[in-house]
Protein backbone atom coordinates (compact mmCIF):
# COMPACT_ATOMS: atom_id res chain seq x y z
CA UNK A 1 0.00 0.00 0.00
CA UNK A 2 1.24 3.45 -0.89
CA UNK A 3 1.84 5.99 1.87
CA UNK A 4 -0.95 8.15 0.43
CA UNK A 5 -3.38 5.22 0.24
CA UNK A 6 -3.48 5.08 4.03
CA UNK A 7 -6.80 6.35 5.33
CA UNK A 8 -5.05 7.67 8.45
CA UNK A 9 -2.60 9.70 6.34
CA UNK A 10 -5.42 11.05 4.18
CA UNK A 11 -7.53 12.02 7.21
CA UNK A 12 -4.63 13.73 8.97
CA UNK A 13 -3.64 15.61 5.82
CA UNK A 14 -7.22 16.79 5.30
CA UNK A 15 -7.65 17.80 8.95
CA UNK A 16 -4.30 19.60 9.00
CA UNK A 17 -5.12 21.49 5.81
CA UNK A 18 -8.61 22.44 7.01
CA UNK A 19 -7.36 23.58 10.41
CA UNK A 20 -4.62 25.65 8.77
CA UNK A 21 -7.04 27.24 6.28
CA UNK A 22 -9.51 28.09 9.06
CA UNK A 23 -6.77 29.62 11.20
CA UNK A 24 -5.50 31.69 8.27
CA UNK A 25 -9.00 33.06 7.66
CA UNK A 26 -9.31 33.89 11.34
CA UNK A 27 -5.85 35.46 11.27
CA UNK A 28 -7.03 38.17 8.90
CA UNK A 29 -8.69 39.72 11.97
CA UNK A 30 -5.68 39.22 14.25
CA UNK A 31 -5.19 42.96 14.75
CA UNK A 32 -8.69 43.22 16.23
CA UNK A 33 -8.15 40.44 18.79
CA UNK A 34 -7.76 41.28 22.45
CA UNK A 35 -4.70 40.01 24.35
CA UNK A 36 -6.29 36.64 25.21
CA UNK A 37 -7.51 36.17 21.64
CA UNK A 38 -4.01 36.79 20.31
CA UNK A 39 -2.53 34.30 22.77
CA UNK A 40 -5.10 31.69 21.77
CA UNK A 41 -4.41 32.29 18.07
CA UNK A 42 -0.65 31.90 18.60
CA UNK A 43 -1.17 28.72 20.65
CA UNK A 44 -3.32 27.25 17.89
CA UNK A 45 -0.76 28.21 15.25
CA UNK A 46 2.01 26.57 17.29
CA UNK A 47 -0.09 23.43 17.56
CA UNK A 48 -0.66 23.30 13.80
CA UNK A 49 3.04 23.88 13.12
CA UNK A 50 3.94 21.00 15.45
CA UNK A 51 1.39 18.73 13.75
CA UNK A 52 2.83 19.71 10.36
CA UNK A 53 6.39 19.04 11.55
CA UNK A 54 5.35 15.55 12.74
CA UNK A 55 3.44 14.90 9.53
CA UNK A 56 6.49 15.84 7.44
CA UNK A 57 8.75 13.67 9.62
CA UNK A 58 6.50 10.71 8.77
CA UNK A 59 7.14 11.43 5.09
CA UNK A 60 10.89 11.61 5.69
CA UNK A 61 10.97 8.33 7.61
CA UNK A 62 8.77 6.46 5.15
CA UNK A 63 10.42 4.24 2.58
CA UNK A 64 7.46 4.77 0.24
CA UNK A 65 8.53 6.31 -3.07
CA UNK A 66 5.64 8.80 -3.22
CA UNK A 67 6.38 9.99 0.32
CA UNK A 68 10.05 10.48 -0.55
CA UNK A 69 9.09 12.36 -3.72
CA UNK A 70 6.88 14.67 -1.65
CA UNK A 71 9.82 15.46 0.63
CA UNK A 72 12.06 16.14 -2.36
CA UNK A 73 9.44 18.38 -3.97
CA UNK A 74 9.14 20.41 -0.76
CA UNK A 75 12.93 20.74 -0.57
CA UNK A 76 13.06 21.85 -4.21
CA UNK A 77 10.26 24.39 -3.78
CA UNK A 78 11.79 25.84 -0.62
CA UNK A 79 15.22 25.75 -2.23
CA UNK A 80 13.93 28.18 -4.85
CA UNK A 81 13.56 30.66 -1.98
CA UNK A 82 16.96 29.74 -0.59
CA UNK A 83 15.72 27.91 2.49
CA UNK A 84 15.48 24.36 3.81
CA UNK A 85 12.44 22.78 5.50
CA UNK A 86 14.18 23.22 8.87
CA UNK A 87 14.77 26.90 8.16
CA UNK A 88 11.11 27.24 7.22
CA UNK A 89 10.05 25.81 10.59
CA UNK A 90 12.63 27.96 12.38
CA UNK A 91 11.33 31.10 10.68
CA UNK A 92 7.74 30.21 11.56
CA UNK A 93 8.75 29.74 15.19
CA UNK A 94 10.64 33.05 15.21
CA UNK A 95 7.57 34.80 13.85
CA UNK A 96 5.38 33.27 16.55
CA UNK A 97 7.92 34.26 19.23
CA UNK A 98 7.89 37.86 17.94
CA UNK A 99 4.11 37.84 18.04
CA UNK A 100 4.23 36.64 21.66
CA UNK A 101 6.72 39.35 22.56
CA UNK A 102 4.51 42.03 21.01
CA UNK A 103 1.58 40.89 23.12
CA UNK A 104 3.62 41.16 26.32
CA UNK A 105 5.16 44.52 25.36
Amino acid sequence: MSFFDSEIVQQEAMKLFQDYQNLMQLGSSYGKFDRDGKKLYIDQMESIMERYRIFMKRFELSEDFSAQMTVEQLKTQLGQFGITPQQMFDQMNQTLERMKAEIDA
